[in-house]
Formats: structure tokens, sequence, C-alpha cells
């Protein structure tokens, strides 16, 4: 009798895995979700136009590959757990509806609002590799979201689809009800109203906060990695959000854009083996940083000629706002000089030895301009140029438009004996789109790169300092600069001012 009983229960166990019409139930063992940051937010919708949080758009997430899909459960007044984002249904207030009111209304593809069962089914058939990132949406009766989180966990316990299913929330009292339940579930928090250490505490293992609240709180990115939080982000669909937070290596991602994720992973110089150092991303308004920036002042041409007076600490000509920094010409006068604009530096505060160096600017157009990005030897104060060492990552002269020049100086190289080791690139739009401009520094060579690609490659000769300086700590100098002998050659077009650089951001990466 009892051999029985168990062949019984191994023919019932049996089934549970085995494959059934409409596809394969997966066990524990067999996942392994796909190692990528990507979740897609409401499902792989987007780019195929099909509706948020359908099994269609669930399904399109797995085949991508996609280490989670995110999806939205709600409540009926009948107990019903469904799927939706909103609060409302075709114009129904959830909580106050029936599942059988609401489900007369198809989706914009013919499928039938799905039930949580519904969805968590489709969602571990034929599923290896994508985590289902379960959102329960807080409801307008406060103690009714714990019943709900209770109900959702009991459901897709009793679906043996846990190992499946990470849970986030807006309401913090929910996802303590479910570490309450069982303090083993993956649980981050959204609302982005705690620290790491907070959210630790409380025995939630991961925080997913708008992408915003990491750049107004960046030393939380840190605190989250110190005490193994895991960091989610919602909802980025910019190239330049993704980028930051690929650089800053978030755990996931939340994008309405998996496929742009995707990509930018690919493109991203983590990818090629190099770990973000130090960086400068302008997340603050006003003033550039004291703590990280200099000013050059005066007007006395700079070597070169040049028609500007460098303005010290004038919003006028250097300011940060909406994410960027700003340097602006004007034509304005200051003592002998027709133009005011500024040139900010990091020497004694930021100071650097290998490694990749990229800013992302845009350039300002009209002859007469001489943007510049570019480092000297920290040693600069102590003995003359061009013996300390010259890197210029980005220089533009506006009346050779669309061409930028990537060149080192040095005592045995430079422009004074018509011996420096440059090369100029056509670059597509520099006046309206922003473009990334960098060196990969190590010590047997410098690279020159724009958006990923290398024109000018500078090896070391191992002769002597006369010839290979660049065996020291640099800083970095970000300036516009208006005429000189090779920026004014062709004249200064005074039709062109107020003429702006546009710097995203500053970022330096070391390999891993």
């Amino acid at each position: 009798m009892k051999e029985n009983m168990r062949f019984v229960y191994f023919l019932l166990l049996s089934f549970f895995f085995i494959s059934c019409s409409s596809g394969r139930k997966v066990t524990t063992s067999e996942v392994s979700f796909a190692d990528n940051i990507v979740v897609a937010h409401r499902g792989g919708w987007k780019k195929n136009k099909l509706p948020e949080n359908s099994i269609a758009s669930l399904k399109e997430a797995i085949r991508l590959k996609c280490t989670g899909s995110e999806f939205d459960v709600r409540m009926t007044i009948d107990d019903s757990l469904i799927i939706n984002h909103d609060p409302h249904y075709n114009k129904l207030l959830i909580e106050e509806s029936t599942y059988a009111e609401l489900e007369k209304f198809t989706l914009s593809n013919g499928e039938k609002l799905p039930t949580l069962r519904e969805y968590i089914l489709a969602g571990i058939k034929n599923n290896t590799t994508t985590r289902l990132v379960c959102e329960i949406k807080p409801s307008a009766v406060k103690e009714r979201g714990k019943i709900i989180a209770e109900k959702v966990y009991r459901l897709i316990n009793g679906l043996h689809a846990q190992h499946m299913v990470g849970y986030i929330s807006f309401d913090y009292d929910i996802l303590k009800k479910l570490v309450e339940i069982n303090p083993s579930l993956s649980t981050q928090y959204l609302e982005g109203n705690k620290s790491p250490e907070q959210v630790k505490a409380d025995g939630i293992t991961g925080v997913d906060y708008h992408f915003n609240f990491f750049k107004t709180h960046p030393e939380w990115i840190k605190s989250a990695k110190k005490n193994n939080i895991t960091l989610n982000v919602w909802t980025v669909n910019s190239v330049e959000d993704m980028d930051w937070l690929i650089a800053n290596e978030f755990d996931f991602i939340t994008t309405n854009e998996p496929e742009l994720l995707f990509e930018r992973i690919k493109k991203n110089p983590t990818a090629a083996g190099w770990k973000l150092k130090w960086s400068e991303e302008f997340n603050y308004k006003g003033l550039p940083d004291s703590s990280i920036w200099n000013y050059a002042e005066g007007g006395n041409g700079y070597g070169n000629n040049e028609l500007q007076y460098y303005t010290k600490a004038d919003t006028n000509n250097a300011i940060v706002k909406n994410g960027k920094l700003f340097i602006t010409a004007l034509k304005q006068t200051r003592e002998n000089n027709k133009y005011t604009s500024a040139r900010l530096f990091t020497k004694d505060k930021a100071e650097f030895m290998y490694g990749r160096i990229e800013v992302s600017a845009k350039l300002p157009a009209g002859k007469g301009t001489w943007p510049a990005i570019w480092m000297l030897g920290k040693n600069r104060s102590e003995i003359n140029w061009p013996d300390c060492g010259e890197i210029d990552i980005m220089e533009h002269v506006g009346y050779d438009r669309d061409s930028i020049h990537g060149t080192i100086h040095s005592k045995a190289y430079n422009h004074i004996k018509g011996t420096q080791k440059g090369k100029a690139i056509f670059i597509k739009n520099p006046y309206t789109e922003s473009n990334i401009y960098a060196i990969e520094w190590t010590p047997e060579k410098i690279d020159f790169l724009v958006n990923n690609v290398v024109y000018n490659s500078f090896k070391n000769e191992h002769l002597s300092t006369a010839e290979w300086p660049f065996d020291q700590p640099f800083y970095l100098i970000l300036n516009l600069a208006i005429g000189g002998n090779w920026g004014g050659k062709m004249g200064v077009d005074d039709a062109i001012f107020p003429a702006t650089m546009e710097v995203d951001y500053v970022r330096i990466f070391e390999k891993k």
C-alpha cells in the first residue's frame, strides 16, 4: 500500500513538471536568470506596440532574455488579483469593481485582462532566464495592502513559483509584511525616501528608486553596495541615463526600452573591462563645484594671443543647470579684452594618471571659437610647458567646421617646433548633439577616441621624459577660448555670441 502511494505521489509530482499544451513549467534547478541588468517595465511592449502588462509583452521580455519583467498587481472588490498598472481599468475603479465587470473589456491585442494566476502560469512556462518582478500596488485602504500582499504570496507559493518571482512596492508596509511571511524573498522598495541602511535594517533586500534620487544622493550607491543591498532604478529610457547607470554598475535597470538598453550595455566602457573611478555629473545648480574646479582669471592671451578675459565665479560665463555645465563666451569688454569666457581646471583637487578619461560635450559653432578639453602635468607649476606634458583630448576651431583634433605635446614634440603628435577627425553634428571625447591612457600609449572610435594613438618610445612625460598625474581643463593664433586664424565673427560649450559629464575609468 505504501509503495502504491509513493508511486501515485511520484506521478503527481512528475505531472507538475511535464509539458502541457501551452508550454512547460520550469523547475527551480533549471532556472538561471539571464546575466544582464535589463528589467522590462510592464514587459517588452513598446517596440512591437503590445499592450503593457499583457501576457504577450511578458513573453516578449522572455524572448529578449531580459533578466526581469516587471508587472503590476491590484485586487478587485471581490478579491480577484489582476494585472493592471492604473487604479482604473476602462474607466472602472478596480478596487470597487468585480473581475466579471472588468474582464468584459479586452486589451488592445484581444487578450482578456489577465489574472495573477494566469500571468504567473504563463511566465513560468518555457522560461529559464527571466524573473517575474511583481509590483504590488498600494491600496486606498492602508491595511488592505497587507492583505493583498499575503494573498499574492499565497497564490504564487501555491503555484510553486516563488523561485521565479521578486517583489517591489511603493508601500513599505507591504514589503515588511512579505518579509514577515518569508524573510528570504527578493524585495525592493520603490518610494525613494529611505536610505539603504534603513531598508536593510527592515529586512528588505533592495532599493528600486527613480534614477534622479541616485543623482541627488550618489552616496546611496556606495551605501547600497557596502550593505549588499541590490540596486535597481526606474524608469530609464534615455541613452544618457542608461550610460550613467551602467557605468555605476547598478544591479538592474528598469526600462521601457529593453532593446536600447542591451545596445548601451555593449557600448559602455564597462563592457571593455573599465570600472568607473571618479565622475563629475553636474547634478546641482549654480556655480561649478568649488571642491572640484578652480578658475583661471585674466586676459593675458594665455601664450596664444587669445582675445578673451577669463572670469572667476561668474555665472554669466560658467554655470551648472539642468544637469550640465555651460561655459559661455560673451562679447563683453573686460579690461583690454573684447570678450569674456571661462576656463575651469582641477589642479590639486582631482588629478589622474592612466585610465580612460571621457567627456560628453556639445560644442559652440562659429568662426573664432576655440573650445578645448585637455590636461596638463601636475608639475606644471614647477617646470615649464611643454616639459610638463599636455594631452589635448579634444580641440576644435570654429573656422574648421566638423573637425576635432587630439594631440600630445612634450619637450620633444610640440607645436612650437611643429613636431606635436596629433590628428584630426571629421565629426558629425558637433554643434547640435553631444559627442563623447576620450583618451585611453596606459604606461605604453595614449589612444584618442570620439564616440568610442580610435582616431589617433601615441606610443611610449621608452626614450626619456622629453618624449614621454606622461608617467605622472595630470589635471583636467575645460575652456572656451576666443581668437588666438589658431582659433582666430580666420578672424572672429561677432555675430556668433553668446557662444556656449555644454558639458554633460566627466568620467574617469580604471581597468578592473
